[in-house]
């Protein structure tokens, strides 16, 4: 198998920062719920049999500039900083799947895990697997720890307090389902060693200045960014509208190709956000009684 060569610095070190992040909402005990109001819901994903589309890097300079484009870029960013905080106090499932596609280009195999976030009895968090991992692979070889790693993605990946890192363009007005979109550029205005920085592209609503959906990459000064065993770095994210005033990841999606001797294989990595609600802090794990001691014998 023939796989970029690249650190994993980055999946090691985002590991245990989402954990830390993820569990540190759940501390602080649960929070009513509001009632949805009549805004957009989910944003709808491609069908899970197409392809993810692929998006041009180009800028048109003739695209007219909508009214105070730094306002709104200072407005979405505040919000992000907003949703990286509040997606903490929230608990989650989250489905992972892969497919291996033959040379007919139908699914060939796939391993698909599905984890909870959980807290072991010393307080440690963890993602737990919730039931029992089947796998139909015909050319991989993957454990679910293999597949978890490359849900790693940051979901917020511009916000008010990296705004200074990038450069923002407005490239234009795209519809989204029932949603009219400005559409920004994102590029980092440099590259580093230990931390990867998004390269892609943003949809926000034009009404509520949200983020909606992304599309890009994370670069550092190696490159892009991906799993050391999976070469997946182009990922198309949808967002889903959470208690009338979040937007929440809710699907993910990558296709790229795996290179053997015998031909190149196509593979699709998916993610899936699914039930999110607030929480209380989780029940640490008892942990396993002592074995009872031995009675005394009668003198």
């Amino acid at each position: 198998m023939k796989i970029h060569d690249q650190k994993t610095f980055f999946f090691t070190g985002v590991r245990a920062a989402l954990g830390l992040a993820l569990f540190s909402g759940f501390l602080s005990g649960a929070v009513p719920l509001r009632a949805q109001d009549s805004r957009p819901g989910p944003m709808a994903p491609p069908p899970a049999d197409k392809a993810v589309r692929r998006v041009g890097n180009a800028v048109d300079p003739d695209v007219p500039l909508p009214a105070a484009p730094e306002e709104i870029i200072r407005k979405f960013t505040e919000k992000e900083e907003r949703y990286v905080e509040a997606r903490t106090h929230f608990w989650y499932r989250k489905t992972l799947r892969l497919q291996e596609f033959g040379g007919d280009g139908k699914p060939a195999g796939q391993i698909e895990i599905t984890t909870e976030p959980a807290i072991t009895a010393d307080g440690k968090a963890y993602s737990r697997i919730v039931g029992q991992p089947v796998s139909t692979l015909k050319s991989l070889r993957l454990e679910p720890e293999d597949l978890e790693s490359l849900a790693l993605i940051m979901a917020y990946p511009v916000t008010a307090s990296l705004r200074a890192k990038y450069d923002l363009r407005y490239a234009g007005k795209e519809q989204l389902d029932e949603i009219s979109c400005y559409v920004f550029q994102v590029h980092p205005k440099a590259v580093e060693r230990g931390r990867p920085y998004f390269d892609g592209i943003l949809w926000v609503d034009d009404k509520y200045l949200e983020v909606v959906k992304t599309y890009g990459k994370w670069v550092t000064d190696l490159g892009p960014v991906h799993s050391p065993t999976l070469p997946f770095t182009m990922f198309e994210t949808y967002r889903e509208n959470v208690e009338g005033k979040y937007w929440f990841p809710n699907y993910a999606s990558s296709d790229d190709t795996l290179h053997f001797k015998s031909g190149d294989m196509p593979v699709r990595l998916t993610i899936k956000w699914t039930a999110y609600k607030r929480i209380s802090p989780p029940a640490p794990e008892k942990p396993a009684a002592p074995p009872a001691a031995p009675a005394k014998p009668k003198p």
